[in-house]
Protein backbone atom coordinates (compact mmCIF):
# COMPACT_ATOMS: atom_id res chain seq x y z
CA UNK A 1 0.00 0.00 0.00
CA UNK A 2 1.17 3.00 -0.90
CA UNK A 3 0.79 6.13 1.91
CA UNK A 4 1.07 9.60 1.19
CA UNK A 5 4.44 11.87 1.61
CA UNK A 6 4.14 12.95 4.46
CA UNK A 7 5.14 17.20 4.64
CA UNK A 8 8.26 17.82 6.08
CA UNK A 9 10.98 19.94 4.15
CA UNK A 10 8.59 19.45 0.81
CA UNK A 11 5.75 21.66 1.91
CA UNK A 12 3.15 20.43 -0.60
CA UNK A 13 0.45 21.45 1.16
CA UNK A 14 1.79 25.38 1.16
CA UNK A 15 -0.72 27.40 -0.44
CA UNK A 16 -0.51 31.41 -1.53
CA UNK A 17 -0.34 32.84 -4.54
CA UNK A 18 1.14 31.19 -7.93
CA UNK A 19 4.08 32.90 -9.13
CA UNK A 20 4.08 33.82 -12.27
CA UNK A 21 6.60 32.65 -15.22
CA UNK A 22 8.90 34.86 -17.43
CA UNK A 23 12.38 35.77 -17.80
CA UNK A 24 13.52 35.52 -14.26
CA UNK A 25 11.81 32.09 -12.96
CA UNK A 26 13.94 30.68 -16.17
CA UNK A 27 16.94 31.80 -14.38
CA UNK A 28 15.87 30.95 -10.99
CA UNK A 29 14.86 26.99 -12.21
CA UNK A 30 18.67 26.84 -13.79
CA UNK A 31 20.11 28.64 -10.78
CA UNK A 32 18.60 26.04 -8.55
CA UNK A 33 20.24 23.00 -10.16
CA UNK A 34 16.76 21.43 -10.25
CA UNK A 35 16.85 18.41 -12.94
CA UNK A 36 14.12 16.20 -14.44
CA UNK A 37 12.80 13.65 -12.14
CA UNK A 38 11.14 11.48 -14.77
CA UNK A 39 14.36 9.70 -15.10
CA UNK A 40 16.65 11.46 -17.40
CA UNK A 41 17.94 13.93 -15.04
CA UNK A 42 18.64 16.46 -17.27
CA UNK A 43 19.38 19.97 -16.44
CA UNK A 44 15.86 21.52 -16.36
CA UNK A 45 16.49 25.06 -16.92
CA UNK A 46 18.94 23.96 -20.08
CA UNK A 47 15.60 22.42 -21.12
CA UNK A 48 13.03 25.25 -20.95
CA UNK A 49 15.87 27.54 -22.03
CA UNK A 50 15.86 25.53 -25.32
CA UNK A 51 12.18 25.56 -26.03
CA UNK A 52 11.74 29.41 -25.36
CA UNK A 53 14.29 30.90 -27.60
CA UNK A 54 12.47 28.79 -30.48
CA UNK A 55 8.85 29.51 -29.07
CA UNK A 56 7.56 32.93 -29.80
CA UNK A 57 4.26 32.56 -27.26
CA UNK A 58 3.22 29.52 -29.40
CA UNK A 59 5.08 26.84 -27.81
CA UNK A 60 3.57 23.54 -25.84
CA UNK A 61 3.82 22.20 -22.37
CA UNK A 62 3.28 18.65 -21.34
CA UNK A 63 2.71 17.37 -18.54
CA UNK A 64 4.00 14.22 -18.36
CA UNK A 65 2.35 11.64 -15.80
CA UNK A 66 2.20 8.52 -17.36
CA UNK A 67 4.44 6.82 -15.06
CA UNK A 68 4.63 3.74 -17.07
CA UNK A 69 7.30 1.82 -14.52
CA UNK A 70 5.18 -0.50 -12.31
CA UNK A 71 7.76 0.15 -9.74
CA UNK A 72 7.07 3.88 -9.25
CA UNK A 73 4.14 5.66 -7.80
CA UNK A 74 5.14 8.72 -7.15
CA UNK A 75 3.57 10.60 -10.09
CA UNK A 76 0.55 9.15 -9.10
CA UNK A 77 0.19 10.11 -5.44
CA UNK A 78 1.17 13.93 -6.64
CA UNK A 79 -1.75 13.98 -8.84
CA UNK A 80 -3.99 12.50 -6.84
CA UNK A 81 -2.87 14.59 -3.42
CA UNK A 82 -1.29 18.18 -4.76
CA UNK A 83 -2.98 18.47 -8.41
CA UNK A 84 -2.68 22.27 -7.52
CA UNK A 85 1.16 21.92 -7.42
CA UNK A 86 1.74 19.87 -10.23
CA UNK A 87 -0.86 22.27 -12.30
CA UNK A 88 0.89 25.86 -10.87
CA UNK A 89 4.30 24.35 -11.86
CA UNK A 90 2.85 23.77 -15.49
CA UNK A 91 1.55 27.21 -15.57
CA UNK A 92 4.33 28.81 -14.29
CA UNK A 93 6.68 26.85 -16.78
CA UNK A 94 4.43 27.60 -20.10
CA UNK A 95 4.60 31.33 -18.92
CA UNK A 96 8.52 31.03 -18.85
CA UNK A 97 8.83 29.55 -21.85
CA UNK A 98 6.31 31.18 -24.16
CA UNK A 99 3.38 28.38 -24.57
CA UNK A 100 -0.35 29.06 -24.72
CA UNK A 101 -1.54 25.79 -24.21
CA UNK A 102 -0.89 22.42 -21.43
CA UNK A 103 -1.64 19.35 -22.06
CA UNK A 104 -1.49 16.86 -19.21
CA UNK A 105 -0.46 13.23 -20.04
CA UNK A 106 -1.96 10.40 -17.91
CA UNK A 107 -1.62 7.16 -17.98
CA UNK A 108 -4.37 5.45 -19.25
CA UNK A 109 -4.81 3.26 -16.20
CA UNK A 110 -4.66 6.05 -13.68
CA UNK A 111 -8.44 6.87 -13.42
CA UNK A 112 -8.02 8.13 -9.56
CA UNK A 113 -5.59 10.54 -10.65
CA UNK A 114 -7.09 11.75 -14.01
CA UNK A 115 -10.37 12.70 -11.84
CA UNK A 116 -8.92 14.64 -9.25
CA UNK A 117 -6.76 16.73 -12.25
CA UNK A 118 -9.55 17.09 -13.87
CA UNK A 119 -11.80 18.62 -11.38
CA UNK A 120 -8.89 20.51 -10.42
CA UNK A 121 -8.84 21.92 -13.82
CA UNK A 122 -12.37 23.15 -14.08
CA UNK A 123 -11.97 24.92 -10.85
CA UNK A 124 -9.32 27.29 -12.22
CA UNK A 125 -9.85 30.56 -14.17
CA UNK A 126 -6.58 30.58 -16.12
CA UNK A 127 -5.95 32.11 -19.58
CA UNK A 128 -3.55 28.93 -20.87
CA UNK A 129 -5.86 26.64 -22.31
CA UNK A 130 -4.99 23.11 -20.16
CA UNK A 131 -6.45 19.61 -21.21
CA UNK A 132 -5.77 15.56 -20.54
CA UNK A 133 -4.98 13.20 -22.94
CA UNK A 134 -5.11 9.18 -21.61
CA UNK A 135 -2.49 7.63 -23.05
CA UNK A 136 -2.07 3.82 -23.74
CA UNK A 137 -0.70 1.95 -20.87
CA UNK A 138 2.28 0.74 -22.34
CA UNK A 139 5.72 0.67 -20.79
CA UNK A 140 7.38 2.98 -23.62
CA UNK A 141 4.65 5.54 -24.26
CA UNK A 142 5.72 7.35 -21.17
CA UNK A 143 9.19 8.56 -23.09
CA UNK A 144 8.46 12.16 -24.69
CA UNK A 145 8.42 11.36 -27.81
CA UNK A 146 5.85 8.75 -27.75
CA UNK A 147 3.90 10.89 -25.87
CA UNK A 148 3.83 13.83 -28.78
CA UNK A 149 3.47 11.15 -30.64
CA UNK A 150 0.02 10.47 -29.05
CA UNK A 151 -1.20 14.33 -29.06
CA UNK A 152 -0.25 14.20 -32.61
CA UNK A 153 -1.14 11.36 -34.56
CA UNK A 154 -3.14 8.42 -31.53
CA UNK A 155 -0.19 6.88 -31.67
CA UNK A 156 2.00 6.49 -28.90
CA UNK A 157 5.01 4.96 -29.79
CA UNK A 158 8.63 7.03 -29.74
CA UNK A 159 10.02 8.49 -32.45
CA UNK A 160 13.81 8.65 -33.01
CA UNK A 161 14.45 11.04 -35.66
CA UNK A 162 14.68 14.53 -35.84
CA UNK A 163 13.10 17.08 -35.22
CA UNK A 164 12.89 16.40 -31.12
CA UNK A 165 10.25 17.97 -29.23
CA UNK A 166 11.99 20.86 -27.65
CA UNK A 167 12.23 21.94 -32.01
CA UNK A 168 9.01 20.35 -33.50
CA UNK A 169 6.69 18.59 -31.18
CA UNK A 170 3.07 18.93 -30.38
CA UNK A 171 0.88 20.46 -32.69
CA UNK A 172 4.18 21.13 -34.88
CA UNK A 173 5.29 23.66 -32.17
CA UNK A 174 8.22 23.41 -30.00
CA UNK A 175 7.35 21.56 -26.97
CA UNK A 176 8.37 21.32 -23.22
CA UNK A 177 7.99 17.61 -22.02
CA UNK A 178 8.38 17.49 -18.12
CA UNK A 179 7.44 14.71 -15.70
CA UNK A 180 5.13 16.05 -12.96
CA UNK A 181 7.68 15.98 -10.28
CA UNK A 182 9.73 18.01 -11.79
CA UNK A 183 6.99 20.79 -12.25
CA UNK A 184 5.98 20.39 -8.61
CA UNK A 185 9.29 21.43 -7.37
CA UNK A 186 9.58 24.25 -10.13
CA UNK A 187 6.60 25.54 -8.24
CA UNK A 188 8.43 25.11 -5.07
CA UNK A 189 11.56 27.03 -6.69
CA UNK A 190 9.67 29.73 -7.62
CA UNK A 191 7.70 30.19 -4.44
CA UNK A 192 10.36 29.78 -2.01
CA UNK A 193 13.84 29.97 -4.11
CA UNK A 194 16.85 28.55 -5.11
CA UNK A 195 18.58 28.74 -1.37
CA UNK A 196 16.17 27.16 -0.07
CA UNK A 197 16.00 24.33 -2.52
CA UNK A 198 19.86 23.56 -2.89
CA UNK A 199 20.03 23.36 0.75
CA UNK A 200 17.82 20.13 0.51
CA UNK A 201 20.44 18.20 -1.07
CA UNK A 202 24.06 18.85 -1.85
CA UNK A 203 26.44 20.81 -3.72
CA UNK A 204 26.50 17.93 -6.14
CA UNK A 205 22.98 17.08 -6.35
CA UNK A 206 20.86 19.58 -4.92
CA UNK A 207 16.98 19.05 -3.75
CA UNK A 208 15.06 16.14 -2.74
CA UNK A 209 13.54 13.60 -4.88
CA UNK A 210 10.52 11.56 -4.52
CA UNK A 211 11.25 7.23 -4.47
CA UNK A 212 8.59 4.40 -4.29
CA UNK A 213 9.98 2.27 -1.77
CA UNK A 214 8.36 -1.49 -2.41
CA UNK A 215 9.22 -5.35 -1.69
CA UNK A 216 10.48 -6.32 1.55
CA UNK A 217 10.45 -3.21 3.72
CA UNK A 218 8.38 -2.77 6.92
CA UNK A 219 6.77 0.69 5.64
CA UNK A 220 6.70 0.90 1.58
CA UNK A 221 5.36 4.30 -0.02
CA UNK A 222 6.71 7.28 -1.36
CA UNK A 223 9.35 9.19 0.46
CA UNK A 224 11.20 12.31 0.16
CA UNK A 225 14.88 12.22 0.58
CA UNK A 226 17.60 14.09 -0.85
CA UNK A 227 18.98 13.67 -3.80
CA UNK A 228 22.19 12.98 -2.43
CA UNK A 229 20.73 10.31 -0.66
CA UNK A 230 22.04 7.00 -0.45
CA UNK A 231 19.60 3.97 -0.74
CA UNK A 232 20.26 2.67 2.85
CA UNK A 233 18.49 5.67 3.96
CA UNK A 234 15.59 4.96 1.33
CA UNK A 235 15.03 1.67 3.00
CA UNK A 236 15.72 3.19 6.72
CA UNK A 237 12.65 5.69 5.89
CA UNK A 238 10.97 2.77 5.08
CA UNK A 239 10.86 1.08 8.43
CA UNK A 240 13.76 -1.18 7.71
CA UNK A 241 13.94 -4.26 6.17
CA UNK A 242 10.92 -7.12 6.70
CA UNK A 243 13.54 -9.56 6.93
CA UNK A 244 16.89 -10.34 5.47
CA UNK A 245 17.44 -8.99 2.27
CA UNK A 246 19.58 -10.51 -0.25
CA UNK A 247 19.60 -7.61 -3.02
CA UNK A 248 17.78 -3.81 -3.67
CA UNK A 249 16.48 -3.29 -7.37
CA UNK A 250 17.40 0.50 -7.91
CA UNK A 251 15.73 2.67 -10.57
CA UNK A 252 12.70 -0.03 -11.85
CA UNK A 253 13.08 -2.26 -14.63
CA UNK A 254 15.44 0.01 -15.84
CA UNK A 255 17.48 -0.25 -12.88
CA UNK A 256 19.99 -1.86 -11.42
CA UNK A 257 21.06 -4.92 -8.47
CA UNK A 258 23.26 -4.25 -6.20
CA UNK A 259 24.31 -6.35 -3.41
CA UNK A 260 22.43 -5.54 0.26
CA UNK A 261 26.21 -4.19 1.37
CA UNK A 262 26.23 -1.47 -1.10
CA UNK A 263 23.45 0.44 -0.17
CA UNK A 264 25.16 3.03 2.07
CA UNK A 265 27.60 4.30 -1.27
CA UNK A 266 24.30 3.70 -4.02
CA UNK A 267 22.47 6.98 -4.33
CA UNK A 268 18.65 6.79 -4.66
CA UNK A 269 19.14 7.31 -8.48
CA UNK A 270 15.49 6.80 -10.54
CA UNK A 271 13.10 7.34 -7.63
CA UNK A 272 12.21 3.71 -7.40
CA UNK A 273 14.04 0.91 -4.67
CA UNK A 274 12.85 -2.48 -4.20
CA UNK A 275 14.36 -5.28 -1.78
CA UNK A 276 14.24 -8.40 -2.37
CA UNK A 277 14.01 -11.07 0.41
CA UNK A 278 16.31 -13.67 0.97
CA UNK A 279 12.83 -16.16 0.03
CA UNK A 280 12.60 -15.01 -3.34
CA UNK A 281 15.24 -15.84 -6.98
CA UNK A 282 16.63 -12.55 -8.15
CA UNK A 283 16.87 -14.54 -11.36
CA UNK A 284 13.35 -15.79 -11.54
CA UNK A 285 12.38 -12.08 -10.99
CA UNK A 286 14.58 -10.81 -13.49
CA UNK A 287 13.68 -13.37 -15.99
CA UNK A 288 9.84 -12.33 -15.39
CA UNK A 289 10.78 -8.45 -15.68
CA UNK A 290 12.73 -8.78 -18.91
CA UNK A 291 9.69 -10.82 -20.32
CA UNK A 292 7.69 -7.88 -19.59
CA UNK A 293 10.22 -5.70 -21.24
CA UNK A 294 10.15 -8.00 -24.15
CA UNK A 295 6.16 -7.75 -24.72
CA UNK A 296 6.09 -3.74 -23.96
CA UNK A 297 8.24 -3.24 -26.56
CA UNK A 298 7.19 -1.45 -29.65
CA UNK A 299 9.01 -3.59 -31.96
CA UNK A 300 10.34 -0.88 -33.94
CA UNK A 301 13.79 -1.70 -34.46
CA UNK A 302 16.13 -4.80 -34.64
CA UNK A 303 17.24 -4.63 -31.06
CA UNK A 304 13.67 -4.72 -29.79
CA UNK A 305 12.28 -6.98 -32.48
CA UNK A 306 14.74 -9.18 -31.96
CA UNK A 307 17.16 -8.94 -29.46
CA UNK A 308 14.83 -8.39 -26.41
CA UNK A 309 12.18 -11.78 -26.65
CA UNK A 310 15.55 -14.06 -27.68
CA UNK A 311 17.27 -12.64 -24.35
CA UNK A 312 13.85 -12.84 -22.29
CA UNK A 313 13.78 -16.48 -23.54
CA UNK A 314 17.15 -17.47 -22.51
CA UNK A 315 16.69 -16.36 -19.21
CA UNK A 316 13.75 -17.59 -18.52
CA UNK A 317 15.47 -21.06 -19.38
CA UNK A 318 17.97 -20.04 -17.03
CA UNK A 319 15.77 -19.26 -14.17
CA UNK A 320 12.96 -21.64 -14.66
CA UNK A 321 14.03 -24.58 -16.98
CA UNK A 322 17.65 -26.34 -17.26
CA UNK A 323 19.91 -24.46 -18.08
CA UNK A 324 23.15 -25.05 -19.98
CA UNK A 325 26.53 -23.32 -19.62
CA UNK A 326 26.02 -22.11 -23.38
CA UNK A 327 22.98 -19.89 -22.23
CA UNK A 328 25.15 -17.95 -19.58
CA UNK A 329 27.52 -17.61 -22.72
CA UNK A 330 24.93 -16.64 -24.60
CA UNK A 331 23.45 -14.13 -22.47
CA UNK A 332 26.56 -12.13 -21.86
CA UNK A 333 27.60 -11.58 -25.34
CA UNK A 334 24.16 -10.40 -26.17
CA UNK A 335 23.89 -8.02 -23.86
CA UNK A 336 27.51 -6.97 -25.02
CA UNK A 337 26.39 -6.91 -28.13
CA UNK A 338 22.91 -4.71 -27.45
CA UNK A 339 24.86 -1.99 -25.09
CA UNK A 340 24.78 1.22 -26.60
CA UNK A 341 21.97 0.08 -29.78
CA UNK A 342 19.62 3.03 -29.43
CA UNK A 343 16.88 2.50 -32.40
CA UNK A 344 13.49 4.53 -31.56
CA UNK A 345 14.08 4.66 -27.76
CA UNK A 346 16.55 3.71 -24.87
CA UNK A 347 14.18 0.65 -24.52
CA UNK A 348 17.27 -2.28 -25.37
CA UNK A 349 19.78 -0.28 -23.53
CA UNK A 350 17.35 0.22 -20.33
CA UNK A 351 16.47 -4.01 -20.67
CA UNK A 352 20.31 -4.87 -20.89
CA UNK A 353 21.24 -2.50 -18.12
CA UNK A 354 18.82 -4.62 -15.98
CA UNK A 355 20.23 -8.41 -17.43
CA UNK A 356 24.40 -7.12 -16.51
CA UNK A 357 23.52 -6.08 -13.18
CA UNK A 358 21.72 -9.71 -12.71
CA UNK A 359 24.08 -11.65 -13.82
CA UNK A 360 26.98 -10.18 -11.88
CA UNK A 361 24.69 -9.35 -8.31
CA UNK A 362 23.06 -12.99 -8.51
CA UNK A 363 26.17 -14.84 -10.21
CA UNK A 364 26.39 -17.50 -7.43
CA UNK A 365 22.71 -18.15 -7.84
CA UNK A 366 23.51 -18.75 -11.99
CA UNK A 367 25.91 -21.93 -10.55
CA UNK A 368 23.49 -23.40 -8.64
CA UNK A 369 21.05 -22.99 -11.06
CA UNK A 370 23.02 -24.59 -13.87
CA UNK A 371 23.59 -27.75 -11.33
CA UNK A 372 19.79 -28.19 -10.07
CA UNK A 373 17.48 -26.70 -12.64
CA UNK A 374 14.79 -24.38 -10.75
CA UNK A 375 15.03 -23.36 -7.58
CA UNK A 376 12.17 -23.32 -4.25
CA UNK A 377 12.20 -19.04 -5.15
CA UNK A 378 10.57 -19.90 -8.51
CA UNK A 379 7.74 -21.32 -6.36
CA UNK A 380 7.13 -18.12 -4.30
CA UNK A 381 4.96 -15.46 -5.27
CA UNK A 382 6.68 -12.43 -7.10
CA UNK A 383 8.03 -9.55 -5.29
CA UNK A 384 6.75 -7.20 -8.34
CA UNK A 385 3.43 -6.03 -9.17
CA UNK A 386 0.63 -7.31 -11.23
CA UNK A 387 1.59 -6.12 -14.75
CA UNK A 388 -1.35 -6.23 -17.60
CA UNK A 389 0.23 -6.68 -21.38
CA UNK A 390 -1.24 -6.38 -24.40
CA UNK A 391 -2.62 -3.18 -24.77
CA UNK A 392 -2.40 -1.35 -27.61
CA UNK A 393 -0.58 1.71 -28.53
CA UNK A 394 -3.75 4.04 -29.55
Amino acid sequence: MIEPIEPQTLGLRESGARPHGSAAILDLIQRSGLRGRGGAGFPTGVKWRAVAERAGGRAVLVANGVEADPLSSKDRLLMTDYPDLVLDGALIAAEAVGADRIVVAVNRGFSGPRAVLAAAVQQRKEPIKISIVDVPSRYVAGEETAVVHYINRGLALPTGTHPRPFERGAFGRPTLVQNVETLAWAALIARRGEAWFRSLGSPLAPGSVLVTVTGSVNHPGVIELPASAPVAEAISAAGGTAGAVQALLVGGFFGTWVQPDDPRTVAVGGGMVLALPTSSCGLVETARMLDILARESAHQCGPCFNGLPAIADVMTRVALGRPQQADIVKLRRWAGQLSGQRGACHHPNGAVGLLISALKTFENDLGWHLLRGRCAGSQRPSVLPPVAVGEGWR
